[in-house]
């Protein structure tokens, strides 16, 4: 069967629709992100920012050089985990479109995406994958038809802990990459007293926690330690916390290949800390393109590309949203 899939994203702040063609070819993704003017995330004001970008975000799609309705052959979209408010939305014109082009429909599961999008784009086969994103941090591998969590944080995601200290330091969302900038002025050997930034460290065996990092690191600020150093020493504390673990699941399986993937995995500081690792234990490191490493439509549509090919696609009546749908309650049945 030849065509494309069209993904459709929309878990947290990110609503995005994206095409892979039947042969795995990938396509940037047509994307909207909504930016709170203060505060954190609401979901309700981030379903309402969905809702009202759907339109245009469907007809630059339309427009895409070379994209024809009549070529779509099915319709994914984010089935879960996210935010309910914003899923619901994704869901909904998931449906429309699948009824009036009348395709099939297949839901997916969000954490699993970030996964084949990274092993289409990077061509790692079986790797453990270091998921660091807003609202997940997991450390995941394939083991007996399913992806395995094998760690994972006990509070907050990764993301979330870097955005919250941006916010409280005035730093609009998302906070990520001006953290990056901020903490690559540092050079620690001349800069910095060791003892001046030391975070609680995250590891809890084969867990991670990020509340007592974020919580010491704005209470050194407040105490006069300069932005720019916490930022470099949040960065550290946490991202080693985060490749500790990955080498430990590493160890644990015998895999021999880390992919990262979700938003964090942009920030060049942890893949240079993770490839380091992997070069240590004779591994190789990989992470697909930043585009597909952000919540995108594309990914939605290469999970979906994959389920297609095995039979698996989604009845209306099956197709409600899961919030707390986890990366192992789907099966994996493709290679």
């Amino acid at each position: 069967m030849q065509g494309i899939i069209l993904g459709i994203e929309s878990t947290a702040h990110t609503f995005s629709f994206g095409i892979v063609g039947t042969d795995g070819k990938l396509s940037p993704s047509k994307s909207s992100l909504f930016r709170p003017e203060e505060g954190g995330i609401h979901p309700r004001e981030a379903a309402d920012h969905h809702s009202d970008s759907t339109a245009r975000l469907l007809d630059s799609v339309g427009k895409t050089e070379g994209f024809e309705w009549g070529d779509v052959i099915a319709i994914a979209f984010s089935q879960g985990p996210g935010l309910g408010p914003c899923l619901r939305v994704g869901a909904s014109v998931a449906r429309t479109l699948s009824s009036t082009l009348e395709v099939p429909l297949v839901g997916v599961n969000h954490c699993v995406a970030h996964i084949e999008v990274g092993r289409n784009q990077t061509g790692c086969e079986d790797p453990v994958l270091l998921y660091v994103s807003g609202g997940n941090t997991q450390v995941i591998a394939r083991a007996d038809g399913r992806y395995r969590v094998l760690g994972e944080t006990l509070d907050i995601g990764i993301g979330n802990m870097l955005d919250k200290f941006a916010r409280i330091h005035g730093i609009p969302f998302p906070g990520g990459p001006e953290i990056e900038r901020l903490a690559s002025n540092i050079k620690p050997s001349k800069e910095i007293s060791l003892d001046e930034v030391s975070l609680p460290y995250g590891v809890h065996g084969m867990d991670l926690a990020f509340s007592g990092m974020l919580t010491s690191a704005i209470q050194k600020v407040s105490e006069g330690v300069p932005l720019d150093r916490m930022c470099w020493s949040l960065q550290e504390h946490s991202f080693s916390a985060c490749v500790e673990v990955a080498e430990r699941a590493m160890a644990h399986t015998g895999k021999n290949e880390l992919l990262l993937g979700g938003g964090v995995a942009c920030n060049d500081r942890i893949r240079e800390m993770a490839t380091i690792m992997c070069e240590e234990r004779g591994a190789t490191c990989h992470w697909p393109e930043k585009q597909y490493c952000i919540d995108n439509g594309t990914m939605i549509a290469e999970l979906g590309r994959r389920m297609l090919e095995c039979g698996i696609y989604t009845e209306l009546m099956d197709s409600a949203i899961n919030p707390a749908l986890r990366t192992d309650n789907t099966a994996v049945v493709w290679d």
